[in-house]
């Protein structure tokens, strides 16, 4: 029994910068050539692998291997509580066929894996995959044995991560109704992974639809959220993330703020891509110039306008104040309205007003 190696899987539960280092350690085992582990829905949401095999895995992924032919698929529908050969899943005939061996594997001098899957909590799976050069041969029964005596020490870290996460997704929705914020925690698709019982309150503009995925009833509004949602996906900081939100029978106002949640890069089981925050609009106020800027992308001339629309200023007041024609204010105040995702003047200065989200949870 590889009681160190045991340990050191239990404190990547903790650490997950050290799951390269133990993936490592499984290979050798089997003498690998490197081990890797993945994290699907279907498609692969997350991965890590020893340091060996990473590239391997990089590949792996951006090029679609992973679900291509039957071995993924077969190791997951095999429910097996172990680690499989592909000599377990496939006769020789079948292997000499199969995608991943013919066109990837075998051009890298790679020619017999194992692997092993298990489910998390949040309807995803997990799987490690090892494999050997082609010169080696499969694993022998004792050395499968071996990997079967880690498998559940590997599957209780994996599951103890996961739940982790969401528990940690679960307290941060709470500490945000704390201090009067209605608020869902999402993952990259929009699945609600945590949502407090002031956003559970406000079904007259938001609702979960099949799978837990958030929509607003506001159509405008829903379309700016999943843009915003596929952007954090992609890393992307450019779109609009705060807008304004009406009700299906009323025109009364909430400002959506949809704020990115960045972890280590490293920590795979990290599902929470971004808070959606609805808050209250408060009254009109001007809040700073930098602010503006930095939430809508607004150009310096852009944010002034806008804090001039918050402060209750005319086209012409505007125009007055910074030296320019009415035009050219209006050619401004067509960009502050196409990168706050609103329709009129004044759903930017309900926006604006919304901004000031100490004021609005105290009321």
């Amino acid at each position: 029994m590889e009681v160190e190696l045991i340990d050191r899987i239990y404190e990547c539960g903790f650490v997950p910068d050290l799951w390269p280092d133990v993936l490592r350690d499984v290979s050798k085992i089997s003498n690998s050539a490197g081990a890797s582990l993945y994290i699907t829905n279907p498609g692969v949401t997350a991965w890590t692998a020893s340091k060996n095999a990473r590239d391997i895995a990089e590949r792996f992924v951006k090029e679609g291997w992973y679900w291509r032919g039957q071995m993924t698929s077969r190791v997951h529908g095999s429910r097996h509580p172990g680690f499989l050969r592909d000599v377990d899943l496939f006769t020789l005939e079948e292997l000499e066929e199969e995608p991943i061996y013919r066109d990837s594997w075998r051009r890298m001098g790679l020619g017999w894996g194992a692997a092993t899957a298990f489910a998390l909590p949040a309807g995803e799976t997990l799987s490690i995959v090892l494999a050997r050069a082609t010169a080696q041969g499969p694993a022998d029964a004792a050395t499968i044995q071996r990997l079967d005596d880690l498998r559940p020490h590997l599957a209780r870290t994996a599951l103890m991560a996961a739940r982790l996460h969401l528990e940690r997704a679960r307290v941060a929705g709470d500490a945000l109704a704390a201090i009067g914020l209605a608020a869902l925690v999402l993952d990259e698709s929009g699945k609600v992974l945590a949502a407090n019982r002031l956003i559970e309150a406000s079904a007259h503009l938001v609702h979960w639809r099949s799978g837990d995925r958030v929509a607003l009833q506001d159509p405008g509004a829903d379309d700016l959220l999943r843009d915003a949602l596929a952007r954090i996906g992609l890393a992307d900081n450019s779109g609009v993330r705060s807008f304004p939100v009406r009700g299906a029978a009323t025109s009364a106002l909430m400002v959506g703020h949809v704020i990115p949640i960045r972890f280590s890069a490293r920590d795979i089981f990290a599902r929470s891509a971004a808070v959606f925050v609805l808050a209250q609009v408060a009254a009109p106020n001007a809040p700073s110039l930098e602010l503006v800027m930095s939430l809508f992308d607004l150009t310096p001339a852009e944010a002034r306008i806008a804090r001039g629309l918050a402060a209750g200023k005319t086209v012409d007041d505007l125009a007055g104040d910074n030296g320019v024609s009415s035009n050219t204010v209006r050619a401004q105040v067509r960009g502050v309205l196409q990168k706050t995702g609103c329709e009129r003047q004044t759903d930017v200065v309900a926006l604006l007003g919304g901004i000031s989200l100490g004021d609005g949870a105290r009321r």
